[in-house]
């Protein structure tokens, strides 16, 4: 993260300057102020509390001098933590609550079960990229991407998947305490653990820029889960 993804940041933006070609950036919030995430917006407050943070705080620096020395036409299309269905290994909501009650298994939220997360449906993302990119007067600015709006609670996601795929769920807690213990382990569970305070506090993506400009409605999440289901876990 931290060697890589400014060099590929600045070829990019040397690439596209010298082609005369715009750009699309996909982002996320790692950027955005712990204490401002019950209420996400373009505005909110860039003040990140993680080294992937830090990273991508410098690269959007990088990418937005370019935009307003009017050296580079850009656009920043910006989604919650994703979940869609075809994206097993990628998705935490997948890895930690969809694959363990198939499987049978405890969940595994990365926090306290009664905050609200968001989560961004990646068809509904895929859907607003393009209409973004292809939308002359959606360049130079921050855009976050269609989110349903009324996020659940671990709990709630936990209920609903497990309602969806005809199973009980079993929900275990994961803490920082025990993503230490299973870091010596699985390296993966050290980078997890400096993201949980995204699930800690109320976790709501706010998407309505895009909707009205668009006159977009983002996929409901019992809508979303539904097609998960049917598409991944038709066996169950």
């Amino acid at each position: 993260w931290q060697e890589v993804w400014p060099k590929v940041m600045r070829n990019t933006i040397d690439a596209c300057k010298a082609h005369n070609t715009k750009l699309v950036f996909i982002d996320n919030i790692y950027m955005y102020d712990p204490n401002h995430l019950a209420d996400m917006t373009e505005t909110t407050p860039i003040n990140p509390g993680s080294k992937k943070g830090e990273v991508r705080k410098e690269i959007l620096k990088m990418l937005m001098k370019e935009v307003d020395a009017g050296s580079l036409t850009a656009l920043v299309a910006r989604c919650a933590d994703y979940y869609g269905p075809g994206i097993k290994a990628t998705s935490m909501l997948t890895e930690t609550v969809f694959s363990k009650i198939a499987n049978n298994e405890k969940t595994n939220w990365l926090g306290p079960l009664n905050f609200k997360h968001s989560f961004t449906y990646v068809p509904d993302a895929g859907k607003g990229t393009a209409i973004l990119g292809n939308t002359a007067d959606a360049f130079n600015q921050v855009w976050h991407l269609p989110t349903a709006a009324n996020p659940l609670t671990g709990q709630e996601w936990t209920d609903s998947i497990a309602q969806a795929m005809g199973k009980k769920a079993k929900t275990m807690v994961l803490t920082k305490f025990i993503a230490s213990i299973m870091g010596v382990f699985m390296p993966v569970m050290k980078e997890i653990r400096e993201m949980m305070y995204q699930y800690d506090r109320e976790y709501v993506f706010n998407s309505e820029k895009f909707e009205d400009k668009f006159n977009f409605t983002p996929t409901s999440y019992d809508d979303g889960i539904a097609e998960i289901v049917a598409a991944d876990y038709t066996e169950l």
